[in-house]
């Protein structure tokens, strides 16, 4: 990868999110996309601005997730040798509703795996970031920020009740096996937070390609592990719609994914 490519990518999305996402917050309209998910005119601008700016560092497709599903298929053929997977805003609905917590995502992928991952929150100006071989890290401090317990039932959760299977959803609200969860509403975040150690452990029954792509690999360089609801490895299965089992250490990995197995 050439030299200095990592900086170039925080560098820009840092000035997107100055110049194009908090200039909005908490005053912009906002409407509904045909699968009632929220977006608003700071999505747009952010992701044309981080698509011109992205292109300008290396000149491959920008998959964003404000496209159409025809836009995605074609662009994820067109980038197997390069490819840069954006989300412009996650956590639009808290964006909308002055929840200060929301971020912005650029994932550059080769192969259909990602090797460099930068999640910024604009709100707490902080970045999180990772490239492949190089660990994990936020403005400068290597992650995870601190030790996680040894045990499960010591965890905070990351847990999305509302994608998860109802079975399994029923056991987690009745019978939990961590010690408390969390729900806040920005997966690109939640991968961050659990490769921090902010989080332990994560469950979550669906995401797209743009909410894990950037994640998944600042989580893995911070030593975590991440699987799916049925125990498959995480990259094999649809891209598309992608359940999450995560954990920062391989030990709690197995636990947690073991507990889960049980029930879904």
């Amino acid at each position: 990868m050439p030299s200095g490519v990592l900086d170039q990518v925080i560098r820009a999305v840092r000035e997107v999110g100055r110049a194009e996402v908090m200039p909005r917050y908490l005053k912009c309209a906002h409407a509904r996309k045909d699968d009632g998910s929220l977006f608003t005119e700071a999505d747009v601008a952010a992701q044309q601005a981080l698509t011109e700016r992205l292109r300008a560092i290396l000149p491959y497709p920008v998959l964003g997730e404000e496209m159409d599903d025809a836009a995605h298929q074609r662009l994820w053929r067109e980038g197997r040798d390069g490819l840069w997977c954006v989300d412009p805003i996650d956590g639009t609905t808290n964006f909308v509703s002055g929840m200060p917590f929301f971020a912005m995502s650029i994932a550059l992928m080769r192969q259909g795996r990602t090797v460099l991952g930068v999640v910024y929150d604009p709100q707490a100006d902080e970045c999180f970031y990772a490239e492949a071989g190089q660990g994990a890290w936020v403005d400068g401090d290597r992650l995870p920020l601190k030790t996680p317990p040894k045990k499960l039932r010591r965890c905070i959760a990351g847990v999305d009740f509302k994608r998860l299977p109802k079975s399994l959803s029923g056991r987690l609200a009745a019978e939990h096996p961590y010690s408390s969860q969390r729900n806040l509403g920005a997966s690109t975040l939640d991968w961050c937070y659990l490769a921090a150690g902010r989080l332990q452990v994560y469950v979550h029954g669906g995401q797209k390609l743009w909410d894990y792509a950037a994640g998944w690999l600042i989580l893995h360089e911070a030593g975590g592990l991440a699987g799916t609801l049925d125990g498959r490895p995480f990259w094999l299965g649809d891209i598309w719609s992608h359940s999450v089992v995560a954990a920062l250490t391989p030990e709690l990995h197995a636990e947690w994914q073991s507990w889960i197995g049980t029930v879904a």
